[in-house]
């Protein structure tokens, strides 16, 4: 059977877009006044990089693990890096590594970041506020998120380069991520190969992270598409660019099972790279705190048997059980890496007990099915005229592409009209099934009158997300089609002007908005303001984590906005519930002729 068509070249590579051999030259170049400096962490390990000490890590058998720290204070978040390490340190707990949450305006060139909105992470101004985070403690330093893939890509790795940051991310942001109001993607996919160059010409190993949760990978129905999309940004960062890529997982994976034949799959393919870490699988976490730790468990100990088997390099992500409910302080971090450090000396005593007969049956179809999607996808974007020689082509085309069209196309299974992914999956993606389960449960307590008359209204919906997290965004989507309503795609990360001049030329009934980034009220009112301008009066829902900084805020902690958005005239909906009870009351009850 043949692919669905893709769209003409130019539409996916524009004239405009520089060679991608010219773009790591000049990324190449840089590396003359840009090297990895020296910090506490490599110091204090004796090492070129962090590469080299999960290596020897890996080679001793010994579970690392990596703490997050997500306050908004660039002082508090030192603090408690150096809290953090000192107090477990003392409790013969060794935290290898600490990721921070950066601000999405980092994403933006230097020039441009004061003027821009912020978001919930802090802001670092150039090396020397890079080094205060990597010599904080003798721990390895993550820069994940809005570090690359974003047009400001080049100017923060230089400065994590020179603070001696030597695992740099997140890659597959690049395909997924759009900052508010920047449409120029030819100049962030510039700005991406740049830094990659200029990563790839550095004197030691530094580790390209690419968080596949973030990714087109976190976005396929099919878990092998996942696996394939593995494939292809080795393929981009080892074959085209000449650096080392390093992949994660575990945000949406919940089953046991699951974890443990993803990490098989992704050893197997590996070829010698290490690991970044394994995150925690936060979206289990939906019970109080005491019932959070059932969920840090079972993730921790079927990361910890993986970890055993095959040692890949990766650290273990104990997740604060308070997680789902704010950010967690300091003193519920420390206690989860106790947690951890715990359960690792317990998980390997339980180790032999596992039967991988089936992880293995589940890995394996995974790195076949994995294989197959890889090089379809080379294969059909070269027969379409893409020079997949070429890094920045590839990188822009596939961006362009999408995850639903791309999956589509070259996914591994059959193809199936009525499947999530456009095909079969071969190992259906754990978050499909969940949203699938959950949709179905919101439409399904509707009452039936109230059902029946939603069904006959014909209301149409847009539905949008004000950022990159999309499940919120399809599991309203899934459930208004249950319901009969049918949803208009919104768009991801979208702009509010866009959203409401959307709505207002699709004629929507009604706008719903799934929000996760601490902007909701700031969101909220910028679509009642693009609307007004209109003069459209459409309905706006919101829901999602409805929270937002004070601008006056002295803890940079996110508090809850739902009250200020109801003032606006905006619904908020903590559940599907909420946004079903809205569209039912815009439908007059039928009423009977006397």
């Amino acid at each position: 059977m043949s692919l669905p068509p893709l769209p003409p070249r130019d539409q996916l590579v524009p004239p405009r877009l520089p060679p991608g051999a010219e773009l790591l030259a000049a990324g190449r170049a840089l590396a003359r006044d840009w090297q990895v400096g020296r910090n506490a962490f490599l110091d204090a390990a004796g090492v070129a990089c962090e590469a080299d000490y999960k290596r020897r890590a890996a080679g001793e058998g010994r579970i690392m693990q990596h703490a997050h720290i997500g306050f908004r204070s660039v002082e508090r978040t030192l603090g408690a890096i150096a809290e953090v390490h000192g107090t477990c340190a003392a409790r013969g707990v060794t935290v290898d590594r600490f990721g921070i949450t950066l601000d999405w305006s980092m994403g933006y060139p230097p020039a441009e970041r004061r003027a821009r909105p912020r978001g919930t992470g802090i802001v670092l101004e150039g090396p020397e506020d890079f080094a205060r985070i990597t010599n904080a403690a003798p721990a390895a330093a993550h820069f994940g998120d809005f570090m690359m893939g974003l047009p400001g890509a080049l100017e923060n790795v230089k400065a994590a380069l020179a603070a001696g940051a030597t695992a740099l991310g997140n890659l597959g942001q690049y395909f997924t991520f759009r900052l508010p109001d920047w449409d120029d993607d030819v100049a962030t996919t510039e700005a991406t190969v740049t830094a990659l160059g200029l990563i790839a010409a550095q004197p030691v190993e530094v580790l390209v992270h690419s968080n596949l949760d973030d990714g087109f990978a976190g976005l396929f129905a099919d878990m092998s598409s996942a696996l394939g999309m593995v494939l292809v940004e080795k393929y981009i960062v080892e074959t085209l660019i000449g650096a080392r890529a390093s992949h994660c997982f575990g945000h949406h994976f919940t089953a046991p099972l699951v974890r443990l034949a993803f990490h098989r799959a992704l050893a197997s393919v590996s070829e010698g790279s290490v690991g970044t870490m394994i995150f925690g699988n936060t979206v289990s976490y939906k019970s109080v705190p005491a019932g959070n730790f059932a969920s840090l468990a079972s993730y921790l100990q079927a990361d910890i048997w993986a970890l055993g088997r095959t040692h890949t390099g990766h650290a273990v992500n104990p997740v604060p059980v308070t997680e789902n409910e704010r950010i967690p302080d300091t003193d519920e971090i420390i206690d989860a890496q106790t947690f951890a450090h715990r359960l690792a000396e317990h998980a390997r005593a339980a180790s032999g007990l596992v039967n991988h007969a089936e992880v293995d049956a589940l890995a394996d179809r995974l790195v076949e099915g994995g294989r197959r999607f890889a090089a379809r996808t080379l294969a059909g974007l070269a027969e379409i005229g893409i020079d997949t020689g070429d890094a920045a082509q590839l990188m822009l085309a596939l961006r362009r592409l999408g995850p639903k069209r791309m999956e589509a196309a070259f996914g591994a299974g059959a193809p199936d009209p009525q499947a999530w992914g456009g095909r079969r999956a071969l190992a259906l993606a754990e978050w499909v099934e969940e949203l699938e389960h959950e949709a179905r449960r919101w439409a399904g307590a509707i009452p039936p009158a109230d059902a029946a008359r939603l069904k006959a209204a014909g209301l149409t919906a847009i539905v949008a997300s004000s950022d990159v997290h999309e499940h919120g965004k399809n599991l309203v989507e899934r459930t208004l089609r249950h319901l009969g309503v049918t949803p208009l795609d919104g768009g991801t990360s979208v702009d509010a002007d866009d959203l409401a001049a959307a709505a207002v030329a699709a004629g929507a009934d009604v706008i719903a908005i799934s929000t996760y980034n601490g902007i909701a009220l700031r969101y909220a009112r910028e679509v009642t303001e693009a609307l007004a301008r209109l003069g459209a009066a459409i309905p706006v829902c919101i829901g999602g984590r409805l929270n937002q900084i004070p601008e006056d805020s002295n803890s940079g902690l996110p508090v809850d906005v739902t009250r200020e958005i109801a003032a606006l005239g905006v619904t908020p909906c903590a559940t599907p519930a909420a946004l079903i009870l809205h569209l039912t009351a815009l439908i007059e009850p039928t009423q009977e002729t006397p």
